[in-house]
């Protein structure tokens, strides 16, 4: 068995752990920062359908993910390590500053600088689109693009909508609505643990295919358990800066805005689970609470500033992760 497959797979499971920590956050932000409920019960609500979200919706980012590495053989194995450890590396420095990244972005860019270091653009598996999913690298970013574009707009009608809903209610709504709030977050965080955990199982079981432990790429209950379980760990654990910033820098979360956030974000992610596309939670659900700023016409109370912040960190990841990447590459040639 080659030396570097076992720090390979615990790297990946790191990655799995430390994505938990920030999405974790970006699920019961809005649940959270909306008052609908304390962080502990948020929390306890988001790791339980965080590790059950797989095996709900399935795995079909996992495909995705694991063939974006062009490599034959063990070669594989130090390149998807390196690529893991620029997108820890990264995601951790974000999550230290309170900014929300995304773990997608990291784990391609990571991917994609140690592949390109190892053996130049044949290493990496471009792709593109086919009809209903996302193929390679282009496939990815295309997906990445276009989802908080999605979630931006599904955020903006929803809260038109919502707010002509509710426009004559009394208080007594603001219960169901707060229920209607647990039933959303546990959507968006079962969709957040589909997507998120298969990029992990997805990357390990290309790591036992180029082991020889397997004979084709397969991702086995075990698996899926694995890379769950790390998820969930993260979770546990949670993120409360990115809380504080989606919830409440961008634009100031209420009740009914964290259930539209909540229900758009979690649709968006559940059709992108379903078609294998790798998302950002974070990403999404930061975009629909700008759509609902703006369906509120409160144009100067969306704060630009956090937004451009936000922004430019998702711009910077895939490169910062790749660099990365690329530079511990070595090290991890050396363990094999």
């Amino acid at each position: 068995m080659n030396a570097v497959l076992v720090p390979a797979i615990a790297m990946v499971l790191v990655f799995a752990f430390v994505n938990g920590m920030t999405g974790a956050a970006t699920a019961t932000a809005t649940l959270v920062a909306s008052r609908a409920a304390n962080p502990g019960p948020a929390v306890v609500l988001a790791a339980l359908f965080n590790l059950v979200g797989p095996f709900l919706f399935g795995t079909a980012v996992a495909g995705t993910l694991g063939a974006v590495v062009a490599l034959s053989g063990q070669a594989v194995i130090p390149v998807i390590g390196a690529g893991a450890f620029g997108a820890v590396a990264w995601t951790v420095i974000t999550w230290r500053l309170a900014i929300p990244s995304s773990s997608s972005h990291a784990l391609v860019g990571g991917l994609l600088g140690a592949a390109l270091l190892d053996a130049g653009p044949s290493a990496v598996k471009w792709g593109g689109l086919r009809p209903g999913e996302p193929v390679g690298v282009i496939g990815i970013l295309v997906a990445l693009a276009v989802t908080p574009v999605a979630a931006t707009v599904a955020g903006y009608l929803l809260e038109r909508a919502a707010l002509r809903l509710f426009a004559r209610t009394t208080v007594r709504a603001a219960g169901p609505v707060r229920a209607g709030q647990y039933v959303t977050s546990a959507w968006l965080a079962a969709s957040h643990g589909a997507n998120d955990t298969a990029k992990s199982a997805g990357l390990i079981a290309a790591l036992l295919v180029a082991a020889r432990l397997t004979s084709s790429f397969m991702v086995s209950p075990a698996i899926i358990l694995g890379s769950a379980v790390a998820l969930t760990l993260g979770t546990m654990l949670g993120g409360w800066g990115i809380v504080h910033t989606i919830g409440r820098r961008i634009f100031p979360v209420k009740t009914i805005d964290g259930l539209v956030s909540q229900g758009s974000s979690a649709g968006v992610i559940f059709v992108a689970s379903l078609l294998g596309a790798p998302v950002s939670t974070n990403q999404i659900v930061a975009s629909s609470i700008v759509g609902i700023g703006l369906a509120r016409r409160r144009w100067h109370h969306v704060r630009w500033a956090v937004v451009r912040r936000n922004l430019m960190t998702w711009l910077t990841t895939i490169p910062a992760a790749g660099l990365i990447a690329a530079i511990s590459l070595p090290i991890w040639r050396m363990l094999g």
